[in-house]
């Protein structure tokens, strides 16, 4: 069970080109200096593996540039720089542009942690077209992800009795149940990926990102990062101040909260995207088939939601559709207004009995295509996570939250809140409460927070830019739904990260678009 649904935002990248659908290594030593002066070979992109969430191939962009692959030697750990190097995936679509007007590469992180860029980058390539006219774009499999050493856990049919569990107890026996199949997930990543689990911190892949910087040949790292990755591009930031090129931050991570904190403010951050969804239904033309009122929605999605704790109905066959299950995929239709239909429609049909629409957007969220495989998302989201923050939560802890979370959201506050025990006896420490992204120095970090963000709360942007410094963090606010700012097609928002990453010039910070 992960933390949060904020370490599962990468899903959103695949979800909204598979939805439709669906519903119809390590090698030799190297030094470190040696390994900045790597040669990488660029080649047909292979179909993507079952980690990095199958599929076909990546198509040609519109006019018929190729997406070409690639893997880059990095050290497995960056304080033994000359020992032993792991495989990094990456990805990438030469600029559109002549080449005098090159900048450079521009690197994509989409979030998770946990998600596949060298998957998710060709799905979106097509809305990045005009960067592409200044920039190569590139994107790339973090440590522990997809391509990229893998972390592995338990097998597809393990996966799936692991997400069938209660993941909101409320007895002993349920509580119980739940711990013991943490503790077994968590064992069976250490039985299955000891070797790299000390070595997916955020650091680590900030590390990765400047070796890749160098070795594309780019005196400085221009960056484009999403969720997740904002908190990444913060790190690089702290520990590469004076490498920071031209970087947007989009739906932005808090980087000053602990994991408790972190939860509790998704809890009301998805309660106030769910408010919105309600809000939006019975303000349509036609009647809104799930509810009269926006709080007769809300009531009938809570009375189905508690229905399906005692009595699941069915879902994608055999399995059946839990209250956790519709819980994650509600959660996962919150991510993007463009999902406010599906989850109608999800709901709608749950009210008449059958749980498929809702368990479809559950699997995604999870990382499940529909052959029943699972990509490595939730175990590397884990794992980074894990690595990352030192807080280990006990059931006294989450029960003694419990009131706070559920005043935060009826809906959403027990799951998160008992989402804090997934690193109960995990085999790596973890590093820190919250992350360092402090970056005196660094040039103009464009930091754009949206007011309907359910995963990354609007706060964390202003949060961000206090915390990177004064002088670095650009604020912008986009007034608007889902998750991130710029895929909304914003024209406000577009004009200002165009002006930055394509011209060099930087907002006046508290710009707002609407």
């Amino acid at each position: 069970m992960p933390k949060s649904f904020r370490v599962r935002a990468a899903a959103l990248t695949v979800s909204a080109v598979l939805l439709p659908a669906l519903l119809a290594g390590c090698g030799e030593d190297a030094s470190d200096e040696d390994l900045a002066q790597q040669e990488l070979s660029w080649k047909d992109c292979p179909a993507p593996s079952e980690a990095q969430g199958g599929g076909p191939a990546p198509s040609p962009l519109p006019g018929g540039a190729e997406w070409r692959c690639a893997t880059m030697k990095a050290p497995l750990d960056w304080d033994d720089p000359e020992g032993d190097t792991i495989d990094l995936a990456l990805i990438r679509a030469r600029t559109s542009g002549p080449a005098k007007e090159r900048i450079g590469s521009l690197i994509f992180n989409f979030g998770g942690p946990g998600g596949s860029g060298v998957k998710s980058l060709p799905a979106f390539g097509e809305d990045y077209a005009t960067l592409r006219t200044r920039y190569d774009l590139v994107s790339f499999d973090p440590r522990g992800v997809g391509r990229s050493a893998p972390v592995v856990c338990q097998d597809d049919q393990q996966l799936d009795a692991h997400f069938a569990q209660d993941a909101t107890p409320d007895d002993g026996a349920e509580r119980t149940a739940l711990l013991d199949g943490t503790k077994e997930f968590n064992a069976a990543c250490e039985d299955n990926s000891e070797r790299i689990l000390p070595h997916v911190r955020t650091t680590d892949a900030a590390r990765d990102l400047d070796l890749m910087r160098q070795v594309l040949g780019d005196d400085k790292l221009h960056y484009f990062g999403i969720s997740y990755g904002t908190e990444l591009g913060g790190v690089y930031a702290h520990l590469f101040p004076e490498k920071v090129g031209r970087a947007v931050f989009d739906a932005v991570v808090d980087p000053t909260q602990d994991p408790e904190q972190g939860s509790l403010g998704q809890a009301r951050g998805f309660q106030l995207a769910l408010d919105n969804y309600a809000e939006h239904c019975v303000s349509q033309v036609e009647d809104c088939p799930v509810g009269d009122t926006a709080q007769n929605v809300k009531d009938r999605i809570a009375g189905l939601l508690r229905d399906l704790d005692s009595k699941p109905i069915p879902g994608v066959f055999p399995r059946e559709l839990t209250q956790t299950a519709a819980t994650n995929g509600i959660a996962q239709a919150l991510y993007s207004q463009e999902f406010w239909d599906f989850l109608t429609d999800g709901l709608e049909q749950a009210y008449d009995g059958d749980g498929t629409i809702l368990m479809v957007l559950s699997d995604l969220m999870n990382g499940r295509n529909e052959n029943g495989e699972y990509s490595n998302l939730i175990p590397a989201n884990i794992a980074i996570n894990c690595a990352d923050d030192k807080p280990r939560y006990t059931t006294k802890d989450v029960e003694r939250s419990l009131p706070e979370f559920r005043a935060a959201s009826g809906l959403f506050g027990d799951y998160l809140a008992w989402g804090m025990i997934s690193c109960t006896d995990w085999a790596v420490p973890g590093a820190a409460a919250h992350p360092d992204v402090s970056a005196p120095g660094a040039a103009p970090i464009l930091v754009i927070g949206n007011t309907g963000d359910p995963a990354t709360p609007y706060e964390g942007a202003r949060k961000m830019v206090r915390e990177l410094g004064e002088g670095v963090g650009v604020e912008l606010t986009y007034r608007g739904q889902g998750h991130g700012a710029y895929d909304s097609k914003n024209r406000c928002v577009r004009d200002a990260v165009h002006g930055y990453l394509l011209d060099g010039k930087v907002p006046k910070s508290g710009t707002v678009c609407s």
